[in-house]
């Protein structure tokens, strides 16, 4: 469940150090985002993955959080089991809801190989068959050597898995479908129809419709929870995950947590007619990453004054299912250099998060590499004092009614009202073009106010007149949130 104004961050970025230190960290950094306002906050897969290099979506073992020496080290990426439960308790000490990645969808570096009949399937079409049935050797039995049984007994086999992408024994790359009793890619009502099925994505692809799969992950999320006391799951790649295990699964996940353990998922489709899809296959059970919206930023930064603002919450959820999107302006996903890049443009990466950021739909997600900066040949510094300025702006000023003045191509602009234990209420204005203005009204109770741009992109002050209208100004490809100048600030 989200509650008003609140405030979800993605605590880390691609290029992140193999360094074991992220947990560590955060712990330290409880205190700082709760002043910030954060009070959900998304950690990176804590599971021990391919290697300790792996940002944790090559996912190996889901019982290893960083406790038994597999895959080339005790830790993870981001430290150990110990340091992830200390970060998570100093999270909750600070009233930010800990939410873990949970990597679902499939399985990566195998211990043993095995022996089994495919076929090869096109790429572009994984429904169609480019072989007859044949044997191939292939990394697919999961001993886990390094925990020997402990937390779980479960060994995986090629029979838990619906496909693979690699044939060791003639050292070629593909498409495998896996053949079997009851085996086969997930009814195609049930994962995105990319590719005529996109069950498969990469690595082992894991068998929802496997009895002993379903137990062996129902088991794990009790162990999870109860090992960690996270309150919250991020669903990675569910496209791909036959949506009424998805649906089964969190359901018995909320029965047994209640409804405060909060769940988005990421269903990486731009068209907001399939997640729309997907919210109703799934009876609405958790919220999802808004696609679409991040994708209208995209193309808002590249195209400049040729962007028509006031199209920019169109095909989105933030428009549709307000209450059901997760907003967000880049992440670890849409980086340079990653298979989903889409990095919004630097000049509009203010403009895009005043958009999430003041706005009363949607749960706003603020992202580790903007806030922290990105390490490495593709990084860039931080835009700590712009986010600080409208995390600001949201705890303090960005409650009650809110009216839009979305009535020009490269200007609009919005207002909300305040409330009873925000009065003040703040007006946005921002412009992808060259100065503008929009005359605006901030209700009666604030006539005779003095309001100033609290992100201090503009220097002027705007006086509030008797019947609470006013003219905002703008400056070029730049946003401004007026606020009331004698405001007490707590």
């Amino acid at each position: 469940m989200v509650k008003q104004n609140d405030v979800l961050m993605q605590y880390f970025e691609w290029y992140l150090p193999d360094d074991g230190n992220l947990w560590k960290q955060l712990k330290d950094d409880a205190a700082h985002l709760q002043k910030l306002g954060i009070n959900n906050l998304w950690m990176p897969p804590a599971s021990k993955a391919t290697g300790s290099g792996d940002t944790g979506y090559g996912i190996y073992d889901l019982f290893d959080l960083g406790e038994f020496d597999q895959k080339g080290s005790i830790r993870t990426k981001y430290g150990t089991k110990d340091e992830y439960i200390e970060a998570i308790n100093e999270l909750k000490e600070h009233n930010i809801r800990p939410i873990a990645d949970i990597v679902l969808n499939h399985k990566a570096g195998a211990d043993e190989k095995e022996t089994f009949k495919v076929l090869k399937m096109d790429s572009d079409n994984r429904q169609k068959a480019l072989s007859e049935p044949y044997d191939i050797e292939a990394w697919t039995h999961f001993t886990f050597p390094g925990r020997q049984g402990k937390y779980n007994e479960f060994e995986w086999h090629y029979y838990h898995f619906t496909g693979i992408d690699y044939d060791a024994r003639n050292d070629e790359s593909g498409v495998y479908l896996i053949l079997g009793e009851n085996k086969g890619w997930a009814d195609n009502e049930l994962v995105d129809s990319e590719k005529g099925n996109f069950d498969y994505l990469m690595f082992t692809d894991i068998d929802y419709s496997h009895p002993d799969v379903i137990q062996n992950i129902k088991d794990w999320a009790r162990w999870f929870i109860e090992t960690t006391g996270i309150q919250g799951f991020r669903l990675d790649a569910i496209k791909h995950i036959d949506a009424k295990f998805i649906e089964h699964f969190i359901q018995a996940v909320k029965d047994a947590m209640g409804e405060e353990f909060y769940v988005f998922g990421e269903y990486w489709q731009a068209n907001y007619d399939a997640k729309r899809n997907y919210l109703e296959a799934i009876d609405y059970e958790f919220d999802l990453f808004d696609v679409g919206l991040h994708m209208n930023f995209f193309e808002a930064s590249n195209q400049g004054a040729n962007y028509d603002l006031r199209k920019i919450f169109d095909n989105t959820l933030m428009l549709h299912n307000p209450w059901n999107a997760v907003t967000f302006v880049d992440n670890h996903d849409t980086q340079k250099g990653q298979s989903l890049e889409s990095e919004v443009k630097e000049w509009f990466k203010s403009l895009a998060y005043g958009l999430i950021l003041l706005r009363e739909e949607g749960l706003p997600c603020v992202f580790y590499g903007d806030y922290y900066g990105v390490e490495g040949e593709n990084g860039h510094e931080g835009y700590q004092d712009m986010l600080n300025a409208l995390l600001y702006v949201r705890k303090h000023h960005a409650y009650g009614q809110q009216t839009d003045y979305f009535d020009h191509h490269n200007c609009i602009g919005w207002v909300r009202l305040g409330n009873d234990d925000h009065p003040d209420g703040v007006a946005v204005i921002l412009s992808n073009s060259e100065e503008g203005w929009k005359e605006m009204n901030m209700g009666p109770a604030n006539a005779g106010k003095v309001f100033v741009d609290y992100l201090n992109h503009h220097e002027a002050e705007v006086t509030i007149s008797e019947n609470g209208s006013a003219t905002f100004p703008v400056k070029a490809g730049s946003i401004s949130a007026w606020v009331n100048k004698e405001a007490h600030y707590s």
